[in-house]
């Protein structure tokens, strides 16, 4: 899925995957989560990291009848106040994604998948 943007230059096209890369290095950002992990892994009960080109994986952004929704599947530290890190996810995903392709967000659902001891 493609999202369409009109500007008073022209049209501009987003991917998917783009929108992943974008939120999940946001993700990678923030206090306490480890890493990045695929929607799969809890299914397959396997907690592989993400690396850095395959963020898209762990992010999977989807258009709602409201507006856009992204989902982040992350790995937290082992030790750190899970609520206030998942919030913390929230808040940091929502702003860079809506200023950096000018598109309101409804929701970020924040999914962890994993606890790693460091």
């Amino acid at each position: 899925m493609i999202i369409d943007k009109q500007t008073p230059y022209g049209g501009i096209n987003i991917s998917m995957e783009a929108i992943g890369t974008v939120a999940g290095a946001a993700a990678m950002e923030c206090y306490g989560v480890v890493g990045m992990s695929s929607k799969n892994s809890l299914r397959e009960n396997i907690n592989e990291l993400l690396k850095a080109e395959n963020y898209y994986k762990g992010v999977m952004p989807r258009k709602g009848k409201d507006g856009y929704e992204v989902d982040i599947y992350i790995i937290v530290a082992y030790g750190v106040k899970i609520t206030e890190v998942v919030a913390e996810v929230q808040k940091k995903v929502k702003y860079v994604l809506e200023k950096t392709f000018d598109i309101k967000f409804k929701a970020i659902n924040v999914y962890v998948q994993g606890l790693k001891n460091l």
